[in-house]
This record gives structure tokens, C-alpha cells and sequence, in this order.
């Protein structure tokens, strides 16, 4: 459905390991390490579920599942912003 890749700083793992904190926090899942592994959580119109794979400093994403009405740009937004 959507494919993007985010750059990022730093050590993947210390990533990955906030992501998940942040994911948790809206009642999502993220199982994986900081080399690859997948997610899923849910918006107000349905769920999100998808795909990542580290490689060097970008964080590659493949979005199998997602609500009709979100966007994949609003993802990679929304995605971005647990990156920082």
C-alpha cells in the first residue's frame, strides 16, 4: 500500500526502542530490533499495520494495512515525528 524510508541520527536500537515506547503509549505494538520488525496501532478511523527494515541511517516502512481515508503522506508525517 505505501513505502517511504525516514533518515534518522544515532543508534538505531536507542531508535527503535522509542518508537515502541511511543507506539505503546496510543495502544499500538511494535515487535522487532533495530534492525527490522513490524507494528501495528490503531487511529480513530481503523487500523495501521505495516513493516520496517533498517538500513544505515534511514528506517525503510511498508504499510500493508491501512484505514482508506489516511493518507500515506499523513503516515510518513505521523511516523516522522516518533523518528525525531
Amino acid at each position: 500500500m505505501c513505502q517511504f524510508s525516514i533518515p534518522f541520527s544515532g543508534d538505531a536500537e536507542s531508535l527503535i526502542k522509542r518508537a515502541k515506547q511511543e507506539i505503546e503509549k496510543v495502544g499500538g505494538n511494535l515487535m522487532g530490533d533495530g534492525t527490522q520488525g513490524s507494528f501495528e496501532g490503531k487511529t480513530p478511523i481503523g487500523s495501521i499495520e505495516g513493516s520496517y527494515r533498517v538500513e544505515g541511517q534511514q528506517i525503510s516502512f511498508n504499510i500493508t494495512d491501512k484505514p482508506f481515508l489516511l493518507s500515506c503522506s499523513r503516515i510518513e508525517k505521523e511516523l516522522s515525528a516518533v523518528m525525531q
